[in-house]
């Protein structure tokens, strides 16, 4: 039987890393082993990454929120109170983007969550 030699794809493997590793600072982009480590970590920061951002967009939502009810009267916790018992089914997202966009439509929600309590 034929002896297999792996160089082929050690060097695909090798070069897979290696593209990952384009622009990193120094021997991080050209030697394999700092490069190696250098993608392992990255990819560690990019997952938790990812998590951090639902963290901070959802902060940042009910930062918008808040302040609006504010201006209506009301704080964070009552409004959402109010609108859940109204059967307004209205995600944060949602409401932050009317908070910013169109206040009179939030002040009509206001109205509806101060009715509900």
């Amino acid at each position: 039987m034929a002896r297999v030699k792996g160089a082929m794809m050690t060097r695909k493997r090798r070069n897979k890393v290696l593209k990952a590793a384009k622009g990193y600072w120094g021997a991080k982009s050209k030697h394999f082993k700092m490069a190696k480590q250098a993608v392992m970590k990255s990819g560690n920061y990019a997952y938790i990454g990812r998590k951090q951002k639902k963290r901070n967009f959802r902060s940042l939502w009910i930062a918008r929120i808040s302040a609006q009810a504010k201006v209506n009267g009301m704080n964070y916790s009552t409004f959402m109170h109010g609108l859940k018992l109204a059967g307004v089914d209205l995600n944060r997202k949602m409401l932050a983007e009317i908070a910013v966009s169109d206040k009179e439509g939030f002040a009509a929600l206001a109205d509806t969550a101060k009715a509900a309590l």
